[in-house]
């Protein structure tokens, strides 16, 4: 499959605010509100596209990228690009999740290639889990808020 990626739009981050996954995804779930609008609209986030055009799913960079209870416990050292990603929830479950991982690592990497990569998962998501270490990510710290328990995974030789 071939992806581009583009700026995000507000009409394009109203469509991803209101995804809905199922459970235990629903985790995941967001809502159109001045905050969510001001984060995803603040330039750090990208909407990801498929050859047809349709949109397939977004990614994240820096802070965006962070769990803010993480960066109070102290796992986010610098020296590393934080980024997330999500994709459309008709999309997940079908074996696209390679292919998608792929494109967004080589996008970020052909951006900032001087830094290793780090992101941030629930522990309940172990086919996110799966995928990542699949990508030679490793486990590296966890860490707790009132709702989940989170890893950051970093990409290690």
């Amino acid at each position: 499959m071939k992806f581009t990626s583009e700026p995000m739009t507000e009409e394009v981050a109203k469509e991803i605010l209101n995804w809905r996954y199922s459970y235990p995804y629903d985790f995941y779930n967001n809502t159109v509100n001045d905050e969510s609008m001001s984060e995803i609209l603040d330039g750090t986030y990208r909407a990801v596209r498929n050859e047809e055009r349709e949109l397939f799913g977004f990614y994240c960079t820096g802070n965006s990228a962070q769990v803010p209870a993480g960066r109070i416990s102290g796992v986010y050292p610098a020296g590393y690009i934080d980024f997330g990603l999500g994709m459309k929830p008709a999309e997940t479950g079908l074996g696209l999740g390679s292919e998608f991982f792929a494109y967004i690592k080589r996008e970020i990497l052909g951006q900032q290639p001087e830094k290793p990569l780090r992101l941030t998962v629930a522990t309940f998501n172990k086919r996110a889990i799966r995928l990542y270490e699949k990508f030679g990510f490793k486990k590296e710290a966890e860490f707790k808020t009132d709702f989940a328990t989170f890893l950051t995974m970093v990409e290690k030789d």
